[in-house]
């Protein structure tokens, strides 16, 4: 999600009922935080709610150094990168590389956890490949070093994004370990959402892609979840036209804040791509927005394109019954609150 979870989408997300929005993955190395990149992703003024650092790196004690800057930034929670499966990532032994080395595991979450006083959580994945599926043992060092909470994405290194998630190595995990467990992976749809909750047990679910083009995915999952009068069920949840236009061209302004017109315009150009996903008809529009080049014309045709629009943005039927859990907000304020002292 680097690139696209920075504080103008992550607002957004939260507008919808997203409990937790964690930041875009930083370099560990503080060395380079002033460079244009990690600045812009290390902003956290103006994030309406918890605020997450999400750090990545291989040395322990780069990591560490990183998690006792968190407070400075503004950070509540330190979040650790095991998951990222890109390849110029992986290549620096970070991200989900660091699953090949259950010892050099162990040093980081040890440093980092003993480095600050916010709770720190991990982002992890099922093992490197699918011979090397070590995801309970990686779980059960992760608590054993103190993390908060496990967020899960239900792949390997090597899968990266294809092929089936494995929701029955998510559900292994959670009954391996007492501490909050997060599923992640191809979690799309309310319907989806019951049924990993459901399958897998898990304290909450992580959803990345899914929300690209469709930040209120999150009403319609939360909508289901706090209404069990309805037996189980949910009936269709709808944003209007005009909320859908006014989120849309508030997420543009908002990137012209963010990074300036020019910058902003070609960030604009990858969520507008996500958005005309879900639009029908929206095709041509598309083949013509990603070459505008300024953000008064970019903001001009998008708003005259949604005026035009008389589709309505539906998030899909809830198909599964299934038991009401704790809130997810419960969940992250409790764990907010136990945190070492």
């Amino acid at each position: 999600m680097a690139g696209l979870s920075d504080l103008a989408f992550r607002n957004i997300c939260r507008r919808f009922g997203a409990a937790l929005a964690v930041s875009e993955m930083s370099t560990a190395d503080t060395r380079l935080w002033r460079s244009r990149k990690s600045a812009s992703r290390l902003k956290f003024a103006g994030d309406k709610g918890l605020k997450v650092l999400q750090i990545a790196g291989s040395e322990p004690r780069l990591m560490a150094d990183a998690a006792a800057a968190a407070p400075s930034l503004g950070a509540d929670i330190v979040d650790i990168n095991m998951g990222c499966p890109a390849k110029k990532v992986c290549t620096k032994l970070a991200g989900s590389a660091l699953l090949k080395d259950e010892a050099l595991v162990a040093r980081i979450l040890d440093a980092v956890v003993n480095a600050t006083e916010l709770p720190v959580t991990l982002k992890m994945r099922t093992g490197w490949d699918t011979e090397n599926r070590n995801g309970i043992r990686i779980a059960k060092i992760a608590e054993n070093a103190g993390i908060e909470a496990l967020a899960v994405h239900g792949r390997t290194r090597a899968c990266r994004f294809d092929g089936q998630v494995e929701y029955e190595t998510i559900r292994a995990i959670k009954a391996s370990v007492a501490i909050p467990v997060f599923a992640n992976g191809d979690i799309d749809s309310v319907e989806k959402a019951a049924e990993v909750l459901e399958y897998t047990g898990a304290d909450a679910i992580m959803i990345g892609r899914g929300a690209l083009g469709r930040p209120w995915i999150f009403s319609g999952i939360n909508h289901f979840f706090e209404n069990p009068a309805t037996g189980g069920r949910n009936t269709s949840v709808h944003i209007s036209n005009e909320s859908r236009r006014d989120t849309i061209l508030s997420h543009l302004n908002d990137l012209y804040g963010l990074y300036g017109k020019e910058r902003g315009v070609r960030v604009g150009r990858k969520h507008l791509t996500w958005y005309c996903k879900y639009l029908e008809g929206a095709q041509k529009f598309r083949n013509m927005i990603v070459r505008v080049q300024s953000a008064s014309d970019q903001l001009r045709l998008t708003a005259e394109f949604l005026d035009q629009r008389h589709d309505s943005g539906w998030i899909p039927d809830a198909k599964t019954s299934v038991r009401k859990k704790q809130s997810v907000q419960e969940k992250i304020a409790n764990t907010c609150k136990e945190a070492r002292p």
